[in-house]
This record gives structure tokens, sequence and C-alpha cells, in this order.
């Protein structure tokens, strides 16, 4: 099983953040909501933060994200089990710093958008939600 964390990343308008998996890594040309893998010992939030950093460039504090939801997903080879936090405050301005394409996006537009099966899933509740 896999641990990762995701980031709903809301701007004032109520779009939010999505970025297009980069060639080269698995499911390549999908569109997901930033986040990643937690490390051994990391909490989940801290990890958020940290990815956060890593792939867009904001610096979030962990007691900024609020957690909203989680998917639960067996893909072929191994089990993703994926916590899903709200942030709505950050410092910096979202850039692309693994190579990936970032758009602001409105929720009416998110299924013109292909994601994981992961994300797929916890689509409709995020609509009630947001």
């Amino acid at each position: 099983m896999l641990l990762v964390v995701a980031g709903l990343v809301i701007n004032e308008d109520n779009h939010v953040l999505l970025a297009q998996r980069p060639k080269g890594k698995e499911m390549a040309g999908l569109w997901e909501f930033p986040g990643g893998k937690v490390n051994q010992m990391e909490l989940p939030e801290e990890a958020l933060a940290r990815e956060l950093k890593e792939e867009v460039g904001i610096d979030v504090s962990p007691g900024c994200l609020l957690p909203l939801t989680f998917a639960s997903h067996a893909y072929p080879t191994f089990h993703i089990l994926m916590p899903l936090f709200a942030c709505r405050v950050w410092k910096g301005t979202p850039q692309p710093c693994e190579g990936q394409k970032l758009l602001w996006v409105p929720k009416q537009a998110w299924r013109d958008y292909p994601m994981p099966a992961t994300s797929e899933r916890i689509l409709p509740i995020l609509f009630d939600m947001i």
C-alpha cells in the first residue's frame, strides 16, 4: 500500500490548481491535485506542505490544511490510500517546479481533464464540498 497526500489548492476565484503528470512518470499526461508520497515518520500535513513546496513552489503551513476526504484505490500493481486536504492560504505563486503543466480550473471543468482513478473516485464528493 502506498500512502500519498493531495491538496485541493483553491484560489480567490474558487478555482482549483491541477497539475499534469509529466512524461516519464507513471500515469503521465493525466491531471491531478498536487501532492505526493508520505515519507516514513512524516505526518500527512507535513508531507503535503513539503510536496507543495517541491512540486509547485508554494509555502504552506501544515496548520492551514483542512482535511476533506480520502480515496482508496487498487491499481494492478499497488494500492493507494490518499488523504485530501483543502488549502486556501499559502505564500508564493504556484509554478511548475518539476516540468509539469499547471492550470487553475473551475470545478465545472474538472471532468474535462483526465485524472488517475484515485482522484476520479472522489470528484463527486468534492463537487458538493467546494
